[in-house]
């Protein structure tokens, strides 16, 4: 993928914006839209954004941003295969700091109101057909070979369809049922000792729950109350109870979405700590933008 809603003149702009912001340690006027677990979301044009673009961490070379750009357009085409309404996406890889590249996916920006969080806190009357859309798409694709982060929060629903578009973790397995995303490039934003640690003995695991259909549907239903969506929770349980077994239970919720928050929050705690590090001793540009306090 490489043409989109972003020129590459007006995304190496964005990237040179970026590597300001990083040099002075704080985001300032950067257009941030967002914050992911491993991307940094941004808005172009700055001044009325159109366009979210979505920055990786940096690949070594273009040979790896390449690689990941064309497991991201098998895993947008797998999905649409399998029946779920993508948003339109694109990849772009620029230059950036010391000989690494910035790759981007870059989609639309979707007017807040549709997105599926803040359609349920406006429409809880919309609640049922929502989730049942949801888990149709969990049903639809996830299976060993391709994994599924279906949480609301990357929903849309418009004219009373679902669209997807949490595409920058591509999750799609080999015919070994081993995983092709590159799970040492997964772990660069966590400090360089625990990297692989980390990618041999916890990334593993932690793609392969998103291959798992219950295991996806316990994390859709336990971020519910990250969304701040309690009243949303019982019929979801009964919603994919329908669904799943063994049967899932408001206990079992709750505790996942505890230690779901503390193993987030541990993560973020490590990466604030290298920040420090990097910044005040060592003296080096840290080279992640972090989010400010998270209410989980």
């Amino acid at each position: 993928m490489s043409d989109g809603p972003v020129s590459e003149h007006e995304l190496a702009a964005l990237e040179a914006r970026v590597h300001e912001a990083l040099v002075q340690g704080e985001a300032g006027t950067l257009p941030v839209l967002g914050y992911g677990e491993i991307t940094l979301v941004l808005g172009w044009p700055p001044e009325a954004p159109t366009a979210a673009c979505k920055r990786l961490p940096v690949f070594a070379d273009a040979t790896r941003a390449e690689a990941y750009g064309t497991l991201v357009t098998e895993y947008v085409e797998h999905l649409r295969a399998g029946g779920l309404d993508v948003l339109p996406t694109s990849w772009h890889t620029v230059p950036a700091a010391h000989g690494t590249v910035a790759g981007y996916v870059v989609q639309p920006v979707l007017p807040e109101a549709t997105l599926v969080p803040r359609v349920l806190a406006d429409t809880p009357e919309q609640a049922r057909a929502v989730l049942d859309a949801v888990l149709d798409a969990v049903d639809a694709v996830v299976d060993p070979s391709c994994g599924l982060d279906a949480q609301l929060s990357n929903w849309a629903w418009r004219d009373s369809r679902l669209t997807y578009f949490d595409v920058t973790t591509p999750m799609l397995s080999d015919a070994a049922g081993r995983t092709r995303l590159d799970l040492a490039h997964m772990g660069t934003p966590l400090p360089a000792p625990l990297r692989p640690v980390l990618a041999r003995f916890a990334f593993p695991g932690i793609v392969a729950a998103y291959h798992d259909r219950r295991t996806v549907v316990v994390d859709l239903v336990g971020n519910l109350l990250k969304e701040r969506l309690d009243h949303v929770v019982d019929e979801a349980i009964a919603a994919a109870n329908r669904r799943v077994t063994p049967s899932l239970t408001r206990g079992e919720i709750d505790r996942w979405y505890a230690g779901n928050a503390r193993m987030w929050e541990a993560l973020l705690r490590l990466r604030r700590a290298d920040r420090w590090w990097q910044r005040r001793v060592r003296r080096r540009t840290y080279p992640f933008l972090l989010p400010g306090a998270i209410d989980r």
